[in-house]
This record gives C-alpha cells, sequence and structure tokens, in this order.
C-alpha cells in the first residue's frame, strides 16, 4: 500500500492496540474458551479489525509518506549537496528508528534505476551518514577517555566494527543515556558526511554493507575520508557537550 514504512510503522502499534482491545474485550468469557480465544478469536479478528482499521490509516498516511518521497526527491541532481546532507543527518536522528528507515528506503529506491549508470549518490550519502554515529562514539571515548567510564571506552572499541559495518545502532546507547548532547552531535557530523558525498557525487551500487562493499564506490577513498571527517568532527562534539561522570 502507497503508505510505505511509515504506515507499517503506524500499523505495528494499532495492531498492538486493537490486541489489547480484544483482549479486554473476551476477558469475562468462560476459562473454559481460553484455548479458542488464543486459537480463533484473538488472530482471527485481530487480523480483521487492522485490516480494515488500516484502509482509513492509509489515507493519511499515504499522504505522509508521499510528500516526504516527493520533497527528497526534488532535492536530487542539482541539489546533490543538500539532498546528501538532509539524507545524512536523517540517518542520526534516531538510528535505526523510523526517520533513520524512512531515509534509509528512500536511498534503496534509488538503487534499481541507477545501477546502469554506475550507482546511486543518494545511496552513498545515506550509508555514510549511518556510519558516522558509532565510529563517533569511538572518537570520543578516545580522545575525551577521562569523560567515560571504562564500560563505555569498551564500548567505543566495539562501535568501530559497527560503524564501519554500517550497523548505526550502535550507538543507541550513548544516545539514550544522553540525547540533548549525543544525537545533535551525531546529527552535524552524519549531515557533513552525506553532504560531501552528495557534493562529490560519490555512487555506490550496493544497499549495505559499509566498508566491505567500499569496492562498490565510485571513489573509494574519497568516500572514506568524508565517513572520517564526520566522525571526528561528530565525535569531538560529543566530547566537548559531554559532562565528566561523576
Amino acid at each position: 500500500i502507497p503508505s510505505g514504512f511509515l504506515g507499517a510503522l503506524v500499523g505495528g502499534f494499532l495492531a498492538g492496540g486493537i490486541m489489547l482491545l480484544l483482549k479486554s474485550v473476551f476477558k469475562k468469557l468462560p476459562k473454559s474458551l481460553d484455548g479458542i480465544k488464543s486459537i480463533l478469536f484473538y488472530p482471527v479478528l485481530g487480523v480483521i479489525l487492522t485490516g480494515f482499521a488500516m484502509l482509513i490509516i492509509n489515507i493519511p498516511m499515504s499522504a505522509i509518506n508521499s510528500g516526504l518521497n516527493n520533497f527528497l526527491a526534488g532535492l536530487n541532481g542539482t541539489n546533490a549537496l543538500l539532498l546528501g546532507a538532509l539524507l545524512g543527518g536523517m540517518m542520526a536522528v534516531d538510528m535505526g528508528g523510523p526517520i533513520n528507515k524512512a531515509a534509509y528506503v528512500f536511498g534503496t529506491g534509488t538503487l534499481a534505476a541507477t545501477v546502469a549508470t554506475g550507482g546511486s549518490v543518494v545511496m552513498a550519502a545515506v550509508m555514510a551518514g549511518g556510519m558516522v554515529p558509532p565510529l563517533a562514539i569511538f572518537v570520543a571515548t578516545l580522545l575525551f577517555k577521562n569523560k567515560f567510564e571504562v564500560k563505555d571506552r569498551e564500548a567505543g572499541l566495539t562501535n568501530i566494527v559497527m560503524g564501519l559495518s554500517f550497523i548505526t545502532e550502535g550507538a543507541i546507547p550513548f544516545a539514550a543515556a544522553d540525547p540533548v548532547r549525543a544525537i545533535p552531535s551525531f546529527v552535524v557530523g552524519s549531515a557533513l558526511t552525506g553532504g560531501i558525498v552528495g557534493g562529490l557525487g560519490i555512487k555506490l551500487l550496493a544497499p549495505h554493507g559499509g566498508i566491505f562493499v567500499i569496492a562498490l564506490t565510485s571513489q573509494p577513498v574519497l568516500y572514506l575520508l568524508a565517513v572520517l571527517i564526520g566522525a571526528v568532527v561528530s565525535g569531538v562534539i560529543y566530547g566537548l557537550l559531554k559532562r565528566k561522570e561523576a
């Protein structure tokens, strides 16, 4: 359905709410019917009600999804630097959440149409931006050791692998612990990296893989340099803003 990933996200919450409602409605049924509730009432009614509810939810969510995609598509081409910066920044806002996935899905959607021309600049910016937050954690824990506990410094080493593998979620524990300082720091570096990649017109042929698909970029050295610049900028900002552990 045209509501895409964002509609699916809302649908997941909607399904959970409907199941809770059904449990409330059927809680007074005799215990002898407990078995049939689990294998018949909940799954059948849950699917039917969620399906019909999604017909309604699909209307506004389709408009939101289409509007977002049209806006991003309108920035393509001559505005590649701006588009790269925007998508790179989106990858660091929630690191695996709906904003991150909206940018990622948009990036993967450009791959099929760009294979014949050497890959997608959009996908390259998305992946580069997503690699920055975990690498920024390593930079911050390396340069500002006195502000992090031992366990956090050890996690910083783990985040090297996470970042190089394009697993943005590695930075989530740090972002969750200090969102006011961490998330803006990550967004700045990721947006910078995405903008550099977009401005240089670096292309990528793969939807995932991080450093392991670096050979599928049009300019591997510059691509890695863009990621490094963003990681250092984010790491330094985060380190400067972070309060020293008690």
